[in-house]
């Protein structure tokens, strides 16, 4: 047995423990939380981890208070009105639990496969996301989860070309001379990181920005590539093109370390600077002097983010820009490469955490996450199989987060549909459960932590006892499974026991205990000497296993699936990047950070409003075929002409019309990873007239529940 979190040793004393930020962020904090007679009073960094400094986001600054909040669920809820009208009255635990097990019994008797859990990165923890919970539904046979929202095309690009989720490390970007920083305000999403970049830029690096947006990176930057959503490829390409012509290689690395180079090199000579100017809408000049800044500069490092790869061609596109640093040889300096991801650096024991064993024989269909609109409105069929007629969703909120919205609450309201939200607090889709159980947040449960953007493991103590009647996602699993019959004694494993079997024998145990966090052994220079972790040991230009698949071998630029076109019906494309001190949709009920965004806006450029005789501050209709939103114009010159961005993700119901700016994007998929396209969206805006209100309000009156109806 763990020793006992240090708050539990005397409460009228003050105690520090530690632990990690749970959220869905490269930087894994390592945290300090105060706790004063059983009560978080305060959560700050750690000063002693060096990729924290001490130093937190505005966000988990204020985490005791999305803790305490007024709002917190804190017994379990069943409903009582139509689903989506949030009327519920509390319940026991045991009677919830009762309830949900004999459901889940009935409908899993017939069909297993009826029932598909829903999950994301509410936490990163290994233990509160998927080691009961994936046992549990492994156990049942239910349907397999494709969990692609985010970063999926992305993970597949480096796998397809490094060999896994791999770069170089983090602290090093702070020696590099050129720091290129592709689709990512490091400022709101990568704060450590762009300590790292200003020392870097200190010390006489230049910093470039890749983005549509102008955003507060870009705008701190020396130089800001404002290219068209969805055309980054093209631009890696003509960068490569440069590099060709004006000797600016190391031939010697291509020879020894990377594969399918003349093919490369014929496919990118294809690609001239004008060409790619022409595709990505930015000067010519721009694209020969970030070549030649690539090409001359050593260390040289991307800091490549997400972003850019939520478009048609963003598997492409993440490939062509992981060939750069080969083309040059920046992987021979520590501080030279691309990081994207250091997950794959992680030695995680999943299969001992997730027990895929406990399926035997049986083989589940997989559904995709980012289909969830379309696939619960799914009759069934002998293509799909089952309808789904049961839905467990815990750390996710799909309702708010989830493509094309507007079919994601037909699905969602469907009566015959069984649904259960594990839930810190009553979100647009808790909103349409028929239970609600109250979880656990990070200060109150064990968990360890691997990270995306640095290569420290992390653990975390509860630092306080669980709020109210919360319990943890693991409990509330076991729970579950005791009442579902599944007696294998896997099932009654300890939190503190999946801590540790989650890293096996790859780390100290003890160091952790002691210290919060540990470092892997990752070499300062990981692939100076090749070595990559793809089945040729290089750097594949050209992947065998894209081939096998029917697909392109190389990289290349792949057109949105929506285009502007002139005199078109939806002129403007649309990105959604995040608001600065939201994450996702979490921290959007958290009253101080709300406040600092007031209110859901779409940036527009001065010369778009105009044009559409919209002032600042108007409201707007931003609109496409698939749905319609409404929200504030704010114009300034971050967005380019022709580009608009609608800062998210609010929950829906704290928007102006009860949607949010997920109404209007797709499903679509992206070329590799099975990912979402949520920036390869074209839409229209407007100025809302009354008419336009009282016509979408009686529309909405048409569509919603009866207030009256019997509840399910």
């Amino acid at each position: 047995m763990l020793p006992q979190p240090a708050a539990h040793v005397a409460l009228d004393t003050p105690q520090t423990v530690r632990g990690a930020c749970p959220h869905d962020c490269p930087d894994t904090c390592a945290l300090l939380t105060t706790v004063e007679n059983g009560r978080a009073t305060k959560v700050q960094g750690n000063p002693a981890h060096a990729q924290t400094g001490g130093v937190l986001c505005t966000k988990v600054s204020r985490y005791t208070e999305r803790t305490y909040h007024p709002d917190r669920l804190l017994t379990p809820l069943q409903r009582v009105g139509p689903k989506g009208s949030g009327q519920f009255a509390p319940v026991a635990w045991d009677e919830a639990l009762d309830a949900i097990a004999a459901r889940l019994k009935t409908i899993a008797a017939r069909e297993p496969q009826a029932v598909l859990p829903y999950s994301y990165a509410g936490t990163m923890g290994l233990v509160q996301s998927e080691s009961i919970a994936a046992r549990f539904f492994h156990q049942m046979g239910a349907s397999l989860l494709d969990r692609t929202i985010c970063a999926s095309a992305g993970a597949e690009a480096l796998t397809q070309t490094l060999g896994n989720k791999v770069g170089m490390k983090v602290e090093f970007f702070a020696e590099s001379k050129l720091i290129v920083i592709w689709g990512s305000n490091s400022i709101g999403s990568n704060l450590h990181f762009w300590r790292l970049a200003q020392e870097a830029k200190r010390n006489g690096a230049k910093l470039v920005c890749i983005d549509p947006r102008r955003s507060e990176t870009a705008e701190k930057c020396h130089e800001h590539i404002a290219l068209r959503p969805g055309t980054d490829a093209a631009l890696a390409l003509a960068l490569m093109h440069e590099l060709i012509v004006h000797g600016w290689l190391d031939q010697d690395y291509i020879d020894r370390y990377t594969l399918g180079w003349d093919a490369l090199r014929a496919r990118a000579l294809q690609w001239t600077p004008e060409r790619a100017a022409e595709v990505c809408g930015v000067p010519v000049a721009q694209i020969r002097q970030l070549a030649r800044d690539w090409g001359t500069t050593q260390p040289a490092a991307i800091r490549l983010n997400y972003g850019m790869q939520r478009v048609r061609g963003g598997g492409n596109a993440v490939r062509a820009i992981a060939c750069l640093p080969a083309l040059t040889g920046a992987w021979r300096h520590r501080a030279g490469g691309v990081l994207l991801s250091s997950s794959g650096h992680f030695p995680v024991r999943r299969a001992a955490l997730q027990r895929p064993d406990l399926l035997g024989e049986r083989r589940p269909r997989t559904i995709n996450m980012s289909t969830i609109g379309d696939d619960l409105l799914r009759p069934a069929s002998p293509t799909f199989g089952p309808q789904i007629e049961a839905l467990i969703v815990y750390n996710s909120n799909p309702v708010a987060v989830a493509p094309e919205s507007g079919k994601v609450v037909q699905g969602f309201a469907r009566k015959d549909l069984f649904t259960v939200v594990l839930e810190h607090f009553q979100t647009d889709t808790a909103d349409y459960a028929d239970f609600i159980l109250p979880a656990t947040t990070q200060l109150e449960h064990w968990d360890i932590h691997t990270s995306y953007g640095h290569t420290d493991v992390l653990l975390n103590r509860p630092a306080i006892a669980p709020v109210g009647g919360a319990r943890t996602n693991t409990d509330i699993f076991r729970a579950l499974a005791a009442r579902m019959g599944f007696d294998d004694p896997c099932f009654a494993e300890s939190d503190e026991s999946l801590c540790r079997s989650a890293i096996g024998d790859d780390k100290d145990f003890a160091q952790l205990l002691e210290h919060g966090f540990a470092s892997l052994p990752v070499p300062d220079a990981p692939f100076a000497q090749g070595g990559f972790p793809s089945p040729s040991g290089r750097c594949e230009f050209f992947s065998q296993r894209l081939a096998d698949q029917g697909l392109d071998g190389l990289p290349d630029h792949l057109p949105n699936y929506e285009l502007a076109t002139p005199g078109g019906r939806y002129p403007l494309a649309m990105i959604s990047p995040p608001a600065r001190n939201f994450l996702n949709s979490t921290f959007v009920n958290v009253q101080s950070l709300r406040d600092i965004e007031a209110e859901p806006v779409l940036e527009m450029h001065p010369q778009d409003a105009q044009a559409r005789g919209i002032a600042d501050g108007a409201v707007l209709r931003v609109f496409n075929d698939r749905g319609t939103y409404h929200c504030k114009a704010r114009l300034n010159q971050r967005a380019r002409p022709g580009v608009v961005h609608g800062l998210g993700i609010w929950w829906r119901k704290l928007g102006l019309n009860g949607t949010n700016v997920n109404e209007l994007t797709s499903q679509h998929l992206t070329d590799l990873g099975r990912a979402p396209v949520f920036y390869d969206c074209l839409v229209e805006v407007a100025l809302l007239h009354k008419e336009d209100a009282h016509a979408e309000f009686a529309a909405t009156l048409a569509t919603e529940p009866n207030p009256k109806e019997a509840h399910a």
